[in-house]
């Protein structure tokens, strides 16, 4: 297995908005900036099938390899010769926050290849796009935002 890159973050927002935002597929693209779009063939869950469509790239079809509501999700990518694992976690940080890490591997005989063609976009994009997934999961979060003082979650000021 080869890994490829590893990014993390924490956030305000509870471990249930990321996984809204990771079962919502077609707003994959969103926050992945080298998704085109994606299909999910079923409910999200273990198991379930799709096909994601990369900028630029042929379609894709994955596989939910695994998923713990609150905690984990992990989705394979079929390709080629090779299997490429996105694992996505959160948990609660140190301060009580929302700990999200996302680990990208590349496993089988022609890892070595898609890692020379895929590798370095990965490592380019993968801190970017889960910047932009807490964007979105705190966005979608009701309650005062703490980068404007005096916001309350309607947006009107408090009395």
């Amino acid at each position: 297995m080869i890994a490829i890159v590893q990014a993390e973050s924490s956030s305000s927002a509870p471990p249930s908005a990321f996984f809204a935002r990771w079962a919502d597929v077609a707003t994959w693209p969103e926050w992945n900036s080298d998704t085109e779009w994606v299909r999910l063939d079923g409910p999200f869950a273990t198991g379930s099938t799709g096909v994601l469509k990369p900028k630029g790239g042929p379609k894709v079809k994955f596989v939910i390899d695994s998923l713990v509501p609150g905690r984990e999700f992990v989705d394979v990518s079929l390709l080629a010769g090779a299997r490429l694992t996105f694992r996505h976690l959160v948990g609660e940080g140190p301060e009580g926050n929302t700990r999200v890490e996302v680990a990208v591997t590349m496993s089988g005989p022609l890892g070595w290849f898609w890692n020379l063609v895929l590798g370095k976009g990965l490592k380019a994009s993968l801190q970017q796009d889960l910047d932009l997934l807490v964007a979105a999961a705190e966005a979608a979060t009701p309650g005062p935002r703490p980068d404007v003082p005096n916001a309350s979650p309607s947006g009107a000021s408090p009395a």
